[in-house]
């Protein structure tokens, strides 16, 4: 095991991806830089858990390939990315409604023309608005005058049906925001990246992302199990008392954590509840999402994720995981089964429960009207990075830990 060095340029503090992002940038312009990790493994809250033979990310996640980070910072052929069908099932009443991007999809073209979420002219008026934000430079989506999602939604002359059925639990899972309250900024960020890419999951989970970037970076500048307990002018103090000397604190921990640590001021925290349970047989050969259109939920979407990614259960098992945004307490597993049992029947009696996670922090909250690119550096070589600082997404801490980076660079030059 490596031993902590007693001084360096710099020291980053967490280990997601907003953290390896810096460490990688500093690391790049010849500084020396270690990463301080509490937890056991690299990726933050994207990780990847192994059950039985299952690869469980923790919460429903997925990789939007349109990240503008992902270009530069990712190797994404060695994520051997296996994809999402472009658009969703809603699901209400037992009855399965395909609703497609006609543009990738188009053997669903009739099928969405027909799927009972909403009129034609709320069909009409999603091409509008994909071209729309296809069309808008991201600088100029994030300086619109702001408003709520929802309240975006309803200007664009959208209908409640359209908007509880479809937008609601398909942004509302994405957003973590049931009540479609984050910034219409956001919202259009997402859609745009949405319609220029695909959704996928890596073969190995989404823990391989941080998993490569931490190869990048070199495992001899990682310190796992290693909590960080007091932060000073030029000096950082470890839980077992270690004291490293360094010009530049990062600090890329999750943001209640850097609010403790640092005293700064944070956004509430979006929480998510998610389960999983293993079938021999899937309910749905589909590789969409699977979205509650009744605007009742708990569970907002679902899918069964070895038919977009086979390796992620043992031959001849299949996953299917449940996301509820916004709840935690309560028994996740029997309201998640009982709701998915009005979509897919008795079969889900059968299925066995794999695990359940209620995360606690999934996501910054990110309320109109929302800022985006906040300050990095607190002055006096002390710098925080994280999706807080930027959109709540993987392309947000990706993109503020590498401005951090380049912060820190200038700092020590």
């Amino acid at each position: 095991m490596n031993q902590l060095p007693g001084s360096v340029d710099a020291v980053v503090i967490g280990a997601g991806l907003a953290g390896l992002a810096a460490a990688r940038k500093i690391n790049s312009h010849g500084k020396s830089v270690v990463v301080l990790e509490a937890q056991d493994g690299v990726g933050g809250r994207v990780r990847t858990d192994k059950v039985d033979g299952f690869l469980l990310d923790r919460g429903f996640q997925v990789l939007l390939t349109a990240y503008p980070e992902l270009k530069t910072q990712v190797d994404m052929a060695a994520l051997d990315l296996k994809m999402f069908s472009s658009g969703a099932v809603v699901m209400r009443r037992g009855r399965a409604s395909v609703v497609s991007d006609p543009f990738r999809e188009p053997r669903w073209a009739i099928a969405t023309v027909f799927a009972p979420i909403g009129s034609l002219t709320d069909k009409l008026r999603i091409a509008v608005l994909r071209w729309r934000v296809m069309h808008s430079a991201e600088t100029k989506i994030l300086s619109k005058q702001d408003v709520s999602t929802s309240v975006a939604l309803r200007g664009f002359g959208f209908s409640s049906k359209m908007i509880d059925r479809f937008f609601r639990p398909l942004f509302g899972g994405i957003q973590l925001d049931p009540d479609l309250r984050t910034s219409r900024r956001m919202f259009e960020i997402i859609f745009k990246w949405l319609s220029e890419g695909q959704s996928a999951i890596p073969t190995n989970g989404m823990s391989a992302l941080p998993e490569q970037m931490a190869v990048h970076l070199g495992a001899d500048k990682i310190f796992l199990n290693t909590r960080v307990t007091k932060i000073e002018p030029h000096l950082v103090t470890t839980a077992d008392g270690t004291k490293i000397s360094t010009r530049a604190v990062v600090v890329a921990t999750e943001q209640p954590d850097a609010g403790l640590l640092i005293g700064i001021k944070t956004a509430p925290s979006r929480v998510a509840g998610c389960v999983y349970f293993a079938a021999d047989t899937p309910p749905t050969d589909k590789k969409f999402v699977v979205l509650d259109g009744t605007g009742r939920g708990p569970v907002l979407n679902a899918a069964v994720l070895t038919n977009v990614a086979p390796s992620y259960a043992p031959p001849g098992q299949h996953l299917i995981v449940a996301a509820l945004p916004g709840i935690v307490d309560g028994d996740l597993e029997a309201m998640s089964r009982d709701q998915l049992r009005t979509w897919w029947g008795p079969q889900v009696d059968a299925w066995r429960h794999l695990k359940t996670y209620r995360i606690l922090h999934a996501g910054p909250e990110q309320l109109p009207p929302f800022q985006p690119e906040q300050s990095v550096s607190l002055g006096d070589g002390l710098f925080v990075c994280g999706d807080h600082r930027d959109t709540g997404s993987i392309q947000g801490a990706l993109y503020s830990g590498r401005r951090c980076g380049d912060a820190v660079v200038a700092w020590l030059a």
